[in-house]
């Protein structure tokens, strides 16, 4: 897991996108939006187990960017549908879409059962890792 992390982290983002500084809590929603296409705010909280605020803080931050847009919801018009802008997609696309290829090469081969079986493996490690206590001497 540490090498994994060690190697997403060295990935530079493309020349378009240093400017922005990126920090991972852009990669992880910039990540679902690439993933899962537009969303809403509320969307995107429940996608990422973060707080709606929270979520409206990032998107205020990048779309003062112009990493992302906001579109009224044809829908409901008093909600907005956040998307990446189309003029920084291809770039993050590109820098974000060998992790969506690397999961899916290595998923694919597997049946749905096994598939669930690594998606709850690495939710019970991100419960224990979240339950540990902060000091590393306790094993």
């Amino acid at each position: 897991m540490s090498r994994l992390i060690g190697k997403i982290k060295r990935l530079p983002p493309p020349e378009q996108l240093r400017s922005f500084d990126l920090a991972p809590r852009h990669l992880s929603l910039l990540s679902v939006l690439l993933l899962d296409g537009p969303l809403t705010v509320s969307q995107l909280a429940e996608k990422l187990s973060i707080a709606p605020t929270t979520v409206s803080l990032i998107v205020s931050d990048l779309s003062r960017k112009k990493v992302l847009v906001r579109h009224e919801d044809n829908a409901d018009r008093r909600r907005r549908i956040i998307d990446i802008s189309p003029q920084n997609r291809p770039a993050i696309s590109q820098w974000l879409s060998p992790g969506t290829r690397a999961w899916r090469h290595a998923l694919t081969p597997l049946t749905s059962q096994q598939r669930q079986m690594v998606v709850d493996t690495l939710l019970a490690y991100e419960a224990a890792f979240a339950a540990a206590p902060d000091d590393a001497s306790a094993d």
